[in-house]
């Protein structure tokens, strides 16, 4: 075998086996997925962040929102196929209309989500989207998808080799495709989480039309529509809100009031 096909052999191949063998099924929509981050692995360093995050950010104690998270995580958490969780939701005091999920079942919720989510369905939509990329194992997927592709990415400069400019700004266009390609996927992912979190919440007897008027609420409040969608890690609103109205029929054949 000639030496730059021995080079980019190596890691090419390294990717190809990984993609073959390290495909999980995500729940619920049958979407097969590249993860192979052990879940455990995933936990801990979830339990460990969530952990930093506590101690460097201002957790708020406001009795009105905190029995409204509480109520509402109440209500979702028989309704997420999450193994061997340990459940937290914390409140906390930040202005910026966002949640998070880190795997292992650590909730984080900012106090400015309730300038959008108006009502205990639109929070449970929130929080359902959030657990969905647990769910879905999207942090696992990501990172696994990432070295693979940085090892594509390796592989091409391998056999390229850096002696001239043109190699150089092959492995660099390579790149950047690849930058995008991801940007693409994490759209993907946070579209999955849509569709997954109006099924839990519609499982826990929330209407799941509260979603969709979630991201109006969002879109009415920002200018994210403004923005250019491929140069984004997260769809446009119009984007979600069209999405979510065509998956409606499946989650309201799950909805019981």
């Amino acid at each position: 075998m000639p030496r730059s096909s021995l080079r980019l052999h190596l890691p090419l191949s390294l990717a190809t086996a990984l993609v073959l063998y390290a495909c999980t099924t995500v729940p619920d929509t049958g979407r097969r997925s590249l993860n192979f981050i052990p879940n455990a692995e995933l936990n801990e360093m979830g339990l460990a962040k969530f952990e930093r995050m506590k101690s460097r950010k201002r957790i708020s104690h406001n009795p009105t929102q905190t029995a409204a998270l509480n109520r509402v995580a109440q209500r979702l958490k028989g309704h997420v196929p999450i193994q061997n969780a340990h459940w937290e939701f914390v409140l906390f005091e930040n202005n910026t209309p966002n949640a998070f999920a880190l795997p292992g079942g650590k909730v984080g919720v900012n106090t400015g989500i309730f300038k959008v989510a108006r009502t205990d369905a639109q929070l449970a939509a929130v929080v359902g989207h959030e657990l969905a990329h647990v769910v879905a194992g999207h942090s696992g997927e990501e990172m696994s998808v990432g070295m693979v592709s940085s090892a594509v990415v390796a592989g091409i400069g391998l056999l390229l080799g850096d002696d001239d400019i043109a190699s150089v700004a092959a492995t660099t266009g390579a790149g950047a495709v690849a930058g995008l390609g991801m940007l693409r996927f994490s759209r993907r992912q946070e579209l999955e989480a849509d569709k997954l979190g109006a099924l839990y919440m519609a499982r826990a007897g929330y209407d799941p039309r509260e979603s969709i008027k979630l991201w109006q609420n969002f879109a009415a409040a920002s200018e994210s529509d403004r923005t250019v969608e491929f140069l984004s890690t997260h769809p446009l609103d119009s984007t979600r809100i069209a999405a979510l109205e065509a998956h409606m029929p499946r989650a309201l054949s799950e909805y019981r009031s």
